[in-house]
């Protein structure tokens, strides 16, 4: 399952992104719901995991024990037999609980009737990739939210500046196509964290209309996995949706922490600025905030030291 690398590791608790688009039927979703959270509970494996008509996607914590066992049934369960999967490790569990749930979609568009099951654009390996978007004649689209890339991207990457990526199909018929006229790029090339939101996003464009669509395969976490430093186009760190917040280019924690009042990510400097108060505001969420607000998230800081304390032994 692992590299020789990766199980030379030293850390306590590896930690898989993993999806796969996939038709599941109400009967298999059902049963790797129950499956999921028996074995999730019987290996104290902790994370997401989402299942829906057009696949599994999801981010687990634990033992590489465990991890692996609970792999071997969720992808006994499934038609395509292998999740993508990337890889990471930690000193610490990077979720608090198990989630196992059923939604519409596996990621979020709001588009019905995007089918990646049908048609995506052409996956590039993280070993193509740095020749694909050195080409001047190869557009470069993020396709993650303003906030992960304001912590990192790669260089030349366009912002779609959007909150979510309910929004990209906006930003797409608001921008894309006068985008494209004006420079005329010969491709595309998509990338996000893991791999499925560009490859979402790829099954949208050709749905639009839009040809010569490329998407880094395995996304972020896949190439910094596998490109060197020395050889890497990434610039910054890369966000996560776990409790670590942000990677760095050889897969461990980053600088970054959360601010737990608007869920921002953090840098250290930002944590010495004279209006940072944890748990209650910080320099992004001030002014959005009212003192009844302040002061139920203070309560809450309070108790979550509290219990931090208990839990370290220093009561």
């Amino acid at each position: 399952m692992l590299s020789s690398t990766e199980k030379s590791h030293k850390s306590l608790y590896l930690i898989a992104a993993f999806y796969k688009f996939t038709p599941l039927s109400d009967e298999e979703i059902n049963l790797i719901l129950r499956e999921a959270k028996e074995f999730g509970d019987l290996y104290q494996i902790k994370g997401t995991i989402l299942l829906a008509e057009e696949g599994i996607n999801g981010t687990i914590c634990g033992s590489e024990s465990g991890v692996k066992k609970l792999f071997e049934k969720l992808e006994s369960n499934l038609p395509e037999k292998k999740l993508d999967k990337k890889f990471s490790w930690s000193n610490e569990f990077a979720f608090k609980r198990l989630r196992v749930r059923r939604k519409k979609e596996i990621v979020t568009m709001g588009i019905p009737e995007v089918n990646p099951l049908i048609a995506v654009g052409k996956y590039v390996l993280p070993s193509k990739w740095n020749e694909l978007i050195d080409d001047p004649s190869t557009l470069l689209i993020d396709t993650r939210n303003e906030y992960e890339i304001g912590i990192g991207t790669f260089q030349n990457a366009l912002n779609p500046h959007t909150d979510n990526f309910r929004e990209f199909p906006k930003w797409v018929k608001n921008h894309l196509a006068s985008f494209l006229k004006e420079n005329k790029p010969k491709r595309i090339a998509m990338f996000c964290t893991g791999g499925i939101r560009c490859e979402k996003a790829s099954s949208y464009l050709i749905q639009e209309g839009f040809t010569h669509i490329h998407h880094l395969k395995g996304g972020i976490l896949r190439y910094l996995e596998e490109v060197p430093n020395n050889q890497s186009r990434w610039q910054g760190e890369c966000y996560v949706f776990d409790q670590r917040v942000s990677l760095n280019h050889d897969l461990g924690p980053g600088r970054y922490k959360l601010c737990h009042a608007c869920g921002f990510p953090l840098a250290p400097e930002d944590l010495k600025k004279e209006c940072y108060i944890p748990g209650v505001q910080c320099h992004q969420c001030k002014d959005l905030f009212n003192e009844s607000d302040r002061k139920r998230f203070a309560e809450r800081q309070r108790q979550y030291e509290k219990q931090n304390h208990i839990q370290g032994g220093q009561l």
